[in-house]
């Protein structure tokens, strides 16, 4: 067992150790699921509960109830880890049935992401590329304008972008090496000429201002060894966004950074109608190139916007239109 389990002391402890141990063989990295779990271990051991028999619906509800989640999406989110315990605990025939039944809470709000569409993300390039260089931060104008092209053109988590290294960029073939992603896993991601080319004068222009860029240098640092902070970058786009004028529609929210990548999911769907493709059948696609463990994960980010439906209209129309004049589709 390894050494960050051996704390947990409840009964459900050894579980609890193999229950992760069982995600991360499938390539999750849980990190934030094992937090919960050590807090309902840690909540049952203070409460006295020294057996699995004593594992009650009360008990499992009154921790979820000592818990400060005022937001729906939190507490639910901590229903879900504790139930998947359990339900794994019932497939190894461990227990009869799961002590959860606690019921999820209504979530009444949900963020609607505003979707950027190319000009909008050029006009964020252009004007992240017009930034002034300062004393901790050379060449920022060109650094931010290469991370939103990559964030907007290939739909990057900007941990992933963060983590780029050198050796991670292949100029000949046009590839991104992506490493140690959400989900514990690398993938192979292609740029396309323009994209790739822009990336390699990046490159080039840093190389020649005497940035070091050996192997395992960040692509994007103002250090020379440590790559920029996604956190920093998500102050810099926010102090950008009030100059792109953009027109915000009611209900939807203000820009956060992680909209570039849901913009390029709903752009490729809406490729995909405008082209006659089947979005269903290439969900797939989409969901291995954003580096997604299930389709489900990937239908999150295909928000339908007013071009959606009007290409989805128009696709129905084209199919229909046999049948108005009293033909077969």
């Amino acid at each position: 067992m390894k050494a960050r389990f051996l704390d947990l002391s409840s009964p459900v402890a050894p579980y609890i150790a193999a229950f992760l141990a069982h995600k991360r063989a499938l390539n999750r990295r849980y990190d934030v699921e094992e937090k919960a779990l050590r807090l309902f271990d840690y909540y049952l051991v203070k409460a006295g509960v020294d057996s699995l028999s004593a594992m009650t619906p009360n008990v499992v509800d009154a921790f979820f109830l000592s818990r400060p989640r005022t937001q729906p999406r939190s507490f639910n989110h901590l229903v879900g880890v504790v139930r998947r315990l359990f339900e794994w605990m019932v497939e190894h025939e461990v227990l009869d049935h799961s002590p959860v039944t606690t019921t999820l809470r209504r979530q009444t709000k949900s963020r609607i992401p505003y979707i950027f569409d190319l000009p909008a993300a050029q006009r964020l390039v252009d004007i992240a590329r017009g930034l002034a260089d300062t004393s901790n931060a050379p060449l920022r104008g060109a650094t931010y304008a290469t991370i939103f092209s990559l964030l907007f053109g290939l739909g990057l988590r900007v941990g992933e972008v963060t983590r780029l290294r050198c050796d991670d960029v292949d100029q000949t073939r046009e590839i991104l090496t992506i490493r140690h992603t959400k989900f514990s896993k690398s993938r192979l991601v292609p740029m396309g000429p323009r994209l790739a080319a822009r990336l390699a004068a990046f490159m080039m222009v840093r190389q020649q201002n005497g940035c070091l860029m050996s192997p395992d240098i960040p692509v994007f640092s103002f250090t020379n060894g440590r790559p920029i902070n996604p956190d920093t970058i998500s102050m810099t786009f926010h102090a950008l966004v009030p100059k792109l004028d953009l027109d915000i529609r009611p209900g939807v929210a203000p820009p956060h950074l992680h909209d570039l990548r849901h913009s390029f999911a709903v752009g490729t769907l809406l490729r995909w109608y405008e082209q006659g493709a089947s979005p269903a059948a290439n969900l797939m696609k989409l969901s291995t190139f954003l580096g997604h463990v299930d389709p489900a994960s990937t239908a999150v980010y295909l928000t339908i916007t007013g071009d959606l439906l009007q290409a989805a209209a128009s696709r129905f129309e084209r199919f229909a239109a046999p049948l108005s004049a009293g033909g077969a589709p």
